[in-house]
């Protein structure tokens, strides 16, 4: 999106980050590329269509053409966070007087989850966190993860870029580095600034404006959508799996965790994390719906 030429195409794909690069496939694709571009070659290029993605379904893939990222039929949709019920929805939430809910960083955090879905939900491109946040220390980091869960609860994860178990979207933000470029942020794809650190007053909350990753999947009915607050990397509910030959253990993540005791002091983010709720300023995740035909 940063790209300043015109000619720019994008495609997303599923599995680890490096398979469709090495497949026949993606050599042929760079070929026709590079044969259009550097040989004048006349390869098909000019029919390839500007953004191609892999929609994920729970089960398969499914090949789609679209014309520009994000698509321009996404209905932004705020799906507001609700702290008595638990529940994410679009409903906005009915408060009578200030609220908060507190959770440890270091362990499961708090989950919003919305009702079981009457009908299929397409969720594609990125998405945007807005919360009232405050800290027992001078810092906090939020990490935002998006789940989905079948009709028993078994949550749904996908083989990342990394880590055969990954969840739809994963978010981070550092609150001391919440400052935005307001010339670059939009709506749904906040960009922060990273020049300057605003530590925190413990106990005062702050804005937070949470960028999640782009995704898309295609949610069936009666699964529900979740969003996870935590203060720690997202840990997959199941027992760790081990890889031969991997130096990682498959958690979620891969092996992008964040433990290094001199970027987190424990005395710092070994700490208490409170969300807070007051009437206009109802915390909620930003989603990007796609009409389902």
């Amino acid at each position: 999106m940063g790209a300043a030429s015109k000619d720019k195409w994008l495609e997303a794909h599923g599995g680890a980050h490096w398979e469709s690069f090495y497949t026949d496939y993606g050599i042929n694709l760079q070929k026709k590329f590079f044969g259009h571009f550097l040989k004048g070659e006349p390869t098909g290029w000019s029919e390839q269509p500007r953004v191609l993605l892999q929609v994920r379904h729970v089960d398969h893939f499914e090949e789609r053409h679209e014309a520009e990222w994000p698509l321009a039929r996404t209905q932004w949709t705020r799906f507001y966070l609700h702290p008595d019920s638990g529940q994410m929805s679009k409903m906005v939430p009915s408060l009578e007087g200030a609220k908060t809910l507190s959770y440890e960083a270091q362990g499961d955090g708090v989950m919003f989850l919305t009702p079981p879905l009457k009908g299929p939900m397409e969720i594609t491109g990125p998405s945007a966190l807005k919360l009232k946040l405050s800290s027992s220390t001078r810092d906090a980091d939020v990490f935002a993860v998006l789940r989905v869960f079948t009709p028993d609860g078994r949550e749904i994860t996908f083989q990342g870029s990394n880590d055969p178990r990954t969840p739809i979207g994963l978010g981070w933000l550092r609150a001391s580095h919440r400052k935005l470029d307001p010339q670059k942020s939009l709506p749904y794809r906040p960009l922060h600034t990273h020049d300057e650190v605003q530590p925190l007053t413990p106990g005062v909350p702050v804005d937070l404006d949470v960028e999640i990753w782009p995704t898309s999947i295609v949610v069936p009915a009666g699964y529900r959508v979740g969003l996870s607050l935590r203060g720690c990397d997202y840990q997959n509910p199941g027992e760790p799996l081990v890889i031969p030959g991997l130096k990682y253990s498959t958690t979620g993540v891969g092996p992008f965790v964040h433990v290094h005791p001199n970027n987190r002091p424990p005395e710092v983010f070994h700490n208490r994390h409170t969300i807070h709720f007051e009437s206009g300023h109802e915390p909620y995740v930003l989603l990007p719906l796609i009409p389902v035909k």
